[in-house]
């Protein structure tokens, strides 16, 4: 695998990550605030702190951390989905939201994969003869 594409998948995960720690107070806090009597602050705090549970092993470049942190994607890409189907009001920011989540998840993947393979990390079992 070339250095170059691994480091584009890290880029990808790296984007969809940040732009998410940066889309998440925004959205919650002013662009659209929770409505009812939701304090908006206690949403933000909700889905903003699972994004930091990564933030040092992505930083740090740690594969591993690419690779667990996909899960966390999901959490992400499922919460845009269901705002798209079920709240018409806010379709570019959960669009926007998709895209970012698509973006890590994907990276995430990728990264670890190829990046584990240029450290010789492997899951699987050797084979004995």
């Amino acid at each position: 695998m070339n250095f170059m594409q691994t480091r584009h998948y890290q880029l990808l995960a790296k984007t969809g990550y940040f732009g998410l720690l940066l889309l998440i107070p925004v959205w919650h806090l002013w662009l659209s605030p929770p409505s009812l009597n939701i304090n908006p602050w206690l949403v933000t705090c909700i889905w903003f702190i699972p994004l930091l549970f990564p933030l040092m092993g992505i930083l740090q470049n740690n594969p591993y951390t690419y690779a667990w942190s996909g899960f966390l994607a999901l959490l992400y890409l499922m919460h845009s989905i269901v705002i798209l189907m079920n709240e018409p009001g806010e379709l570019i920011l959960a669009s926007i939201e998709l895209l970012l989540a698509g973006f890590f998840l994907t990276g995430n993947i990728y990264f670890a994969k190829y990046r584990g393979r240029e450290l010789g990390l492997s899951i699987r079992k050797k084979k004995s003869h």
